[in-house]
This record gives C-alpha cells, structure tokens and sequence, in this order.
C-alpha cells in the first residue's frame, strides 16, 4: 500500500480538526462569535475533531515504528555483510596462500593505507611493504591495488570477472580506418 494515499487525506483531516479545534478555542477566548448550530451537531464535530487528531496519532505511530523496524534490518544487512566482506577476504588471502605479513599488508592496503603508513604500523621498512604487496598482487593476479580492490568489489557486487595477468609485452592497439 502507497504510505501517501494514506499520509495527504490523513494530514488534511488532522489539519482541519486542529483549525476547527483552535477556532473553539480563540472564539471563546476572544468572545469571536459564529453562526450559531444546534449543539448536537456542535458536540459531533468537537468529537470528530478530537477522533482525527487521534487518528493521526496512532497512523504516525504505526509508520514510526515501520520506520524503526527498516531501520534495524537496514543495520543488520549492514553487519552482515561487513562480516561477509571479512569471510571474503579471508577466503580469498587462503586461496593465494598469503603468508601472515602478506594477510597484514594486503588487509591495510584494501584498507586505503599507504606504504609508508603499513611500513609504520608493521615496524618493517617501506622495501619489505612494497615486496610483500608485489608478492600479493603476484599470488591474487592482478597488477595493482585498484585491480586487488575490483576483485572483491565485483564479487561483493554478485559479478567477480576474471582478471588476466598482466603480460609482460606491451599491446598494440591498431587504429580503424
């Protein structure tokens, strides 16, 4: 169901009780007189006021907590896949049989880190970072951090391709006449 078809008649409804309700109000503060009508129909129309503010108090409670309730699944689906994305990793780190050093060095470079930074945080120098992340863009097949990033990007995106090594000669690329 169309939460508006809903929400614009409900709003017009607790719009007008609120403005009938606050005319009762302001006439009698101010001694504002209206046509009189008869007090049955005076008495059904403060009622009727009183059950559409009601109303539209209970409709935004509903679609409140239908609001919270997507936000918690929103939040789970989240955890789950970070912890998702974890298994990912360390599937993939099982399968290019990285030693140890290598799962640290490739974690903190998925992570954005720089050499420099990983270097920092090992206690290692920035040669041995660069040699651990060549020996893992080697073992994963792929020719740099971006390419090591779309691999498990694409999976996570339900759509892993396979990525070819770079070849050792350059490609020529002929131009159409």
């Amino acid at each position: 169901m169309k939460v508006w078809i809903v929400l614009i008649p409900l709003g017009a409804l607790q719009m007008g009780s609120g403005l009938f309700l606050l005319w009762d109000i302001l006439g009698s503060i101010l001694g504002i007189s209206s046509s009189p009508i008869a007090w049955v129909y005076y008495e059904l129309a403060q009622i009727g006021a009183v059950i559409g503010l009601i109303l539209g108090m209970v409709v935004s409670a509903v679609l409140m907590l239908r609001s919270i309730r997507r936000q918690r699944a929103a939040e789970e689906s989240l955890r789950l896949a970070s912890g998702a994305f974890m298994d990912v990793l360390q599937e993939r780190f099982a399968e290019w049989e990285l030693t140890p050093a290598e799962k640290d060095v490739a974690l903190f470079s998925i992570k954005g880190l720089s050499t420099a930074d990983i270097a920092g945080l090992r206690n290692t120098s920035e040669g041995t970072v660069k040699a651990q992340t060549n020996a893992i863009y080697r073992k994963a097949g792929v020719s740099g951090r971006p390419q090591l990033l779309s691999l498990f990007i694409e999976e996570l995106m339900g759509e892993p391709i396979a990525v070819a090594p770079p070849s050792d000669t350059p490609q020529v690329i002929e131009k159409a006449s």
